[in-house]
């Protein structure tokens, strides 16, 4: 069974930016979407970055759109997460997330219930 880690996770201050990486106990890459979620405080789990399994697709909400970026990593088994111009309402816990199921993408509005595979997730905390 895939096994996903979170990692990157810290404070940062307002405007600042921070990287998250996600390690799987396989190869990723062709074989699954990934989906980076998060989770604040009395909130709702959202989607807030989209990859499609042949990194040639990704997408965004709006509440991060032109600030994060997800891509692959350096080896075949990590996606990365690259948040820039970070905001207090960014800080969540920020989990990984993936299936090797057909699913839409699009603006990154994915159920979590749809994805198979989760990491423990990995806290971000933008302050002042």
């Amino acid at each position: 069974q895939l096994q996903l880690v979170e990692s990157g996770g810290g404070l940062v201050q307002p405007g600042g930016s921070l990287t998250l990486s996600c390690a799987a106990s396989e190869v990723l890459w062709d074989y699954y979407d990934i989906v980076w979620f998060r989770q604040a405080p009395g909130k709702e789990r959202e989607g807030v970055s989209c990859l499609g399994r042949r990194a040639d697709y990704e997408s965004y909400p709006e509440s991060v759109n032109g600030r994060f970026i997800v891509s692959r990593g350096n080896t075949k088994n990590t996606v990365t997460l690259q948040m820039n111009k970070l905001k207090s309402e960014d800080t969540a816990v920020y989990y990984c997330a993936a299936t090797s199921k057909r699913m839409s993408l699009l603006k990154c509005r994915v159920n979590p219930t749809d994805l198979d595979y989760w990491g423990a997730g990995t806290l971000v905390t933008v302050f002042s």
